[in-house]
């Protein structure tokens, strides 16, 4: 007789995302005071492409946190950070207990804490990014790298009116979205200029 239900169990015993993901360049480090869990997920993007090559995990915690982390390392590998959807929690939520079932109230601080690192490890990237910047004119767009002036020429170039037009154009937005009330502002300010 298992401790934990089905699903969870065969993650438990055998998860396919433990480790460290080779030549790392995001990690995201957290833990909970539930139980006194820590999880840290290191990921290997492209930078070019910003698709998302490995996802690794580490953890001291239980089967749930280890069924949550493995599951979300799978459903992000091969994805560019445009497909994620702003990391919704909620759509992930639903990623992980389609396919390991709900958890117990007593566990969904698991779930929680697997998105909440997840969440941190792009920001680590995001934050590379920006000491990566060189260019004269400001980093818009942190996730991919995006300049004020290359939104505005594209804006201005190509009569662009929204957010989702500029997104589609060269991604800025995409990502993390934190950036794309500072594109709507150049989308107004380079409309009254034209």
């Amino acid at each position: 007789m298992s401790f934990y239900p089905a699903n969870i169990n065969e993650r438990f015993h055998a998860p396919g995302n433990v480790g460290t993901a080779a030549n790392a360049n995001a990690v995201g480090t957290s833990a909970t005071f539930v139980c006194g869990a820590a999880l840290r997920f290191t990921l290997r993007i492209d930078r070019e492409t910003k698709i998302i090559l490995e996802a690794k995990f580490k953890t001291n915690g239980c089967g749930y946190l280890i069924a949550a982390a493995d599951v979300l390392a799978e459903k992000v590998v091969g994805v560019k950070l445009t497909e994620l959807h702003h990391l919704d929690q909620k759509i992930l939520e639903r990623e992980i207990e389609g396919e390991l079932g709900e958890f117990p109230e007593a566990r969904k601080h698991c779930r929680e804490l697997a998105f909440e690192t997840l969440q941190i490890a792009f920001a680590d990237f995001r934050h590379a990014q920006i000491e990566e910047w060189t260019g004269e004119k400001a980093l818009i767009c942190t996730c991919f790298g995006i300049s004020e002036e290359t939104i505005e020429n594209l804006v201005e170039n190509n009569l662009l009116e929204t957010v989702e037009e500029v997104t589609a154009a060269c991604s800025a937005g995409g990502g993390c979205g934190s950036c794309q009330p500072l594109i709507q502002e150049i989308i107004d300010t380079t409309a009254h200029e034209i």
